[in-house]
């Protein structure tokens, strides 16, 4: 049987890419059990510092839940609401510690724009296009689109995307700071592993307490992330010596000469 995700490690990134090619990647309940044993195990594994996230074939990243299934099964209905990451791939991918880039390689509809916003970053390539067609198949979001995306765009562009189940492309994606920037399909992946690359070359102990604090932060009211970070900070510098700052910061003057 032809693996649904595929993993593939070099360099200290895992590539991870949704493979139902088919069928525009969709979220079929096969896949979504694979890619939860897919994240998990590149989340335990030590050589594993960065991951990229993609679709297989040019037409999709993941065009969402399989609506097949979703209109031949008896209770598959439910998977739009499931808590457990085996079930629910945003819960899978939030679940990795490690950071990961979502590679947008082409549309990401519904469900599947729900599984791009669970990366930390997002590089999109020149055919990606988002869209949010809830409203239009009558499922209320339950992998936190909802509240997701407004605050990354604002409220009224997110009203916009959702309320009328339109397409967003990918240059209008970046310029509403939805993805990080648009790159030639060409390109897509080849960049996004050298943003993992550079990821990976930093402390993993320390990138997955910082992308921690960002995360929790970011889900708290202002003044409670500050005293959030206040109260991590202090307990992690704390444990810094000078000598560990004068080294890090002769590696950083080198690594700066040569970008």
């Amino acid at each position: 049987m032809t693996d649904l995700v595929l993993l593939d490690i070099e360099d200290g990134v895992a590539t991870v890419t949704l493979n139902r090619p088919e069928a525009m990647n969709a979220l079929s309940s096969a896949l979504r059990s694979q890619l939860y044993r897919v994240m998990t195990q590149v989340d335990a594994d030590d050589a594993v510092r960065a991951v990229v996230l993609t679709g297989a074939g040019e037409r999709a990243f993941t065009a969402g839940l399989d609506l097949k299934e979703l209109g031949s099964t008896a209770g598959a209905l439910g998977s739009a609401n499931a808590t457990g990451a085996d079930e629910n791939p945003v819960k899978a991918i939030e679940l990795c510690r490690k950071p990961v880039i979502g590679a947008i390689n082409g549309v990401a509809i519904t469900g599947g724009f729900e599984v791009a916003l669970a990366c930390d970053i997002l590089i999109a390539s020149e055919k990606a296009r988002f869209a949010d067609t809830h409203a239009r198949v009558g499922v209320m979001p339950g992998w936190g689109l909802s509240q997701k995306l407004s605050r990354l765009i604002g409220i009224s562009r997110a009203k916009e995307l959702s309320l009328s189940g339109n397409f967003l492309d990918a240059e209008t994606a970046a310029r509403w700071g939805l993805v990080n920037r648009v790159v030639p399909a060409n390109e897509l992946l080849t960049t996004a592993r050298a943003l993992a690359r550079d990821i990976a070359s930093a402390d993993p102990d320390f990138i997955a307490a910082y992308k921690k604090l960002i995360d929790d932060g970011f889900a708290r009211p202002f003044g409670d992330a500050m005293a959030l970070e206040h109260e991590r900070s202090s307990a992690a510098n704390r444990a810094v010596t000078p000598e560990a700052v004068e080294a890090r910061r002769a590696a950083v003057q080198a690594r700066g000469r040569s970008q």
